[in-house]
């Protein structure tokens, strides 16, 4: 079975006043469009692996830790890590994490909450 890790922002975390987050994008529609997004993956027949993140000093060692446990076919960042400049810190430690964690699986970049699945596709055909 293909698997799917994706990492982004717990949707508690999200600080939806910063001008790079999109109008109206709120905590629940961020997880409304993760949860559709893991029904999409598992509609073809792949498992999605969610890991929730913090732009605090947790996030490399919540990776590595996730990494160190378990394997991957595709890697998928959310585009709320990288989107705001507000985190680059962040988004650079979460590369540096999946680099160093899983140096062989290729990394995908999702557009939205629910286009997860459509980005590993890009990879993994």
């Amino acid at each position: 079975m293909v698997r799917v890790l994706v990492i982004g922002y717990a949707p508690d975390a999200v600080d939806f006043t910063d001008p790079a987050i999109p109008p109206g994008l709120t905590e629940a529609r961020v997880a409304e469009g993760i949860g559709r997004d893991a029904q999409s993956m598992r509609d073809r027949g792949w498992e999605a692996v969610h890991l929730p993140i913090r732009a605090d000093g947790s996030l490399r060692h919540d990776i590595s830790e996730c990494l160190a446990r378990e394997t991957f076919d595709c890697i998928v960042i959310g585009a709320g890590v990288r989107m705001t400049t507000k985190h680059v810190a962040a988004f650079e430690q979460v590369i540096d994490a999946v680099r160093r964690g899983a140096p062989q699986t290729p990394i995908a970049f999702n557009a939205s909450p629910d286009s997860s699945g459509e980005a590993a596709a890009r990879w993994l055909g």
